[in-house]
């Protein structure tokens, strides 16, 4: 449970971010409340563990023929998927696979930060 709640703290923190850096393309309708955040951030997960794989599994083709490059329009509808469902929106598809590719970059950040940290505390 602990590390299901580190997790969904990250990717709020990564999604807020997204939106503060690419808030032209990335924003919360209702200026991004903190319940906002963690919905969206909490249907991303879902999204992610549920319907990214089958999206993956589906574009596997042309994904092999763009040597993985498709994967960002993939990150793109899953974007978009959790827009749809939540108050986060998205200007165009456009914004979708920019704010995707955004959303990446600073979760892989803070993920390394936080395991950066976590080693430091073991040691």
């Amino acid at each position: 449970m602990r590390n299901f709640l580190i997790k969904l703290a990250l990717n709020a923190v990564a999604l807020w971010l997204t939106t503060l850096v690419y808030s032209q393309g990335v924003y919360f309708e209702r200026s991004g409340h903190t319940w906002d955040v963690l919905v969206a951030a909490l249907v991303l997960g879902i999204v992610n563990a549920l319907i990214r794989p089958v999206l993956l599994l589906f574009s596997l083709p042309i994904n092999v023929l763009t040597l993985g490059l498709f994967t960002l329009v993939v990150n793109g509808v899953v974007l978009s998927i959790v827009a749809w469902a939540t108050s986060l929106d998205v200007r165009n598809f456009g914004a979708a696979i920019i704010g995707a590719l955004i959303l990446s970059v600073i979760s892989w950040i803070l993920d390394t930060v936080l395991h950066t940290l976590d080693g430091k505390q073991d040691a």
